[in-house]
């Protein structure tokens, strides 16, 4: 590594992480949930992710999941990614981010609050970070 690039080495690449590796449709495996209201079971799959601001003009990472074939959205707000940053001095991986996604979608299909279109509010998303024990 050159003097230069050791002067733009972040330090976030030094904590532990989930890293980026593979298709990005692997980062969470096929899950299944099962409504605590009814018993249904949905199958769900995660497909990708993208910024937000360029599709629907929202401050989100958005992320695409299928559930039972037909695609849902969720979108994780910005803002909490920045708090997570300051607190951490590192960003979220996109794994990472598809991990809190994933957790999200499962939490509202328990319920059976199935939408096409779910906003992770700024709190609960660092909730989700916690849980999940993401670092």
């Amino acid at each position: 590594m050159t003097i230069a690039a050791k002067e733009h080495e972040s330090s976030a690449t030094k904590r532990p992480m989930l890293a980026n590796s593979g298709a990005m449709s692997t980062f969470v495996g096929a899950f299944t949930v099962t409504s605590k209201l009814t018993g249904q079971v949905y199958e769900c799959r995660f497909s990708h992710m993208w910024n937000g601001i360029a599709t629907r003009h929202a401050d989100t990472i958005d992320t695409k999941f299928y559930v039972d074939g037909v695609a849902h959205v969720v979108g994780l707000a910005h803002t909490a990614f920045v708090t997570f940053r300051d607190r951490t001095g590192r960003d979220l991986t996109d794994r990472e981010c598809s991990f809190v996604a994933a957790e999200f979608l499962r939490e509202r299909l328990e319920e059976e609050d199935i939408r096409p279109l779910y906003d992770v509010f700024h709190d609960d998303v660092l909730r989700l970070i916690e849980a999940i024990g993401i670092k």
